[in-house]
């Protein structure tokens, strides 16, 4: 299943990397400090996954790409509104007159609602940007697919859910076929839910629907990241839409419930108001993340505490 790491210290800014097991592709969320990101893991990097672009979610973007660069990979970037001018400002702000043009490309795609996502391309030594198509998913690959909300910071707030294809388990045991090609045929129109096609065992024609009863559909690992947000209901129906029966959900927790009137200020969630939603969206596991700065550990020692009391009700 995927596995997520909180790549930033408690006074650093958010970084969480996800890794895709058997696999040398990793996914990126937010990049903010992250003293515990190797360059090995930075140049492992398939898509990187843009919250909002605060200073404390994105300052650390020029170090990504500083060792990303010369790579010859297509990178995707994933963000809010305008993400693509912002991706452009930052790689035109150097200068690249030495490097090539195919040292990397990045792919940008562009949330403008959850039906339209606007996707660009950006390639050196100019980073002129060109807008390539829209399309009405988010990102896929032959590992995940990404689903999001857009939730309010002030500012647009992306939420991302990670879900794995779902996989097909053949039960041998429960079949006195030999193995053989057919169970991947089987497999195939299972998958492509082709009920009336015709399997070949052992030289007899079988409907594959007659033999689905040797399958089982696994669900895939279901990982959330919910960022930045303020606490309201529009937020929180969002959230519910998105993030139910989620296996595991990283959740902004930046305030303290004592301190909950600052959240409310800056657009942030605080330890109850967390745990609760993840309560409501019956997550199976979730985990606090993204303190304030001014914090202590014994501080977010009682930032979990009221976290899980609200979390597990």
């Amino acid at each position: 299943m995927l596995q997520a790491e909180i790549k930033s210290l408690l006074k650093e800014d958010i970084s969480i990397l996800i890794k895709v097991p058997n696999s040398a592709k990793y996914y990126l969320c937010d990049c903010g400090e992250a003293s515990l990101l190797t360059v090995k893991e930075i140049q492992a990097i398939s898509a990187i996954f843009i919250s909002h672009t605060h200073i404390d979610h994105f300052a650390n973007f020029d170090g990504i790409f500083r060792h990303q660069i010369g790579s010859g990979e297509k990178v995707v970037i994933c963000g809010p509104k305008n993400i693509h001018q912002q991706i452009e400002a930052r790689l035109k702000s150097y200068t690249w007159n030495l490097i090539a043009e195919n040292a990397i490309e990045y792919e940008v795609y562009e949330i403008i609602s959850k039906e339209e996502i606007n996707v660009y391309t950006l390639r050196p030594p100019y980073w002129t940007q060109e807008l390539i198509r829209t399309q009405n998913f988010l990102f896929t690959d032959e590992y995940v697919d990404v689903d999001f909300a857009i939730l309010d910071h002030k500012t647009d707030s992306i939420a991302y859910l990670f879900k794995e294809k779902d996989s097909v388990t053949f039960h041998e045991n429960a079949s006195d076929f030999k193995k053989g090609k057919w169970i991947s045929e089987l497999k195939k129109s299972f998958e492509n839910t082709d009920a009336d096609q015709e399997i070949e065992i052992e030289g007899t024609l079988y409907k594959a629907s007659d033999l689905f009863h040797l399958l089982t559909r696994n669900e895939g690992y279901k990982l959330g990241v919910i960022m930045d947000h303020a606490v309201d209901e529009d937020n929180y129906e969002k959230i519910k839409a998105v993030f139910s029966q989620a296996d595991r959900v990283y959740i902004e927790t930046f305030y303290k419930d004592t301190d909950q009137e600052f959240a409310k200020i800056n657009y942030h969630s605080f330890a109850s108001a967390s745990g609760k939603i993840m309560n409501e969206c019956k997550v199976k596991e979730a985990i606090p993340i993204h303190f304030s700065r001014r914090y202590t550990e014994t501080d977010q020692q009682e930032i979990e505490a009221a976290f899980y009391k609200a979390f597990r009700n």
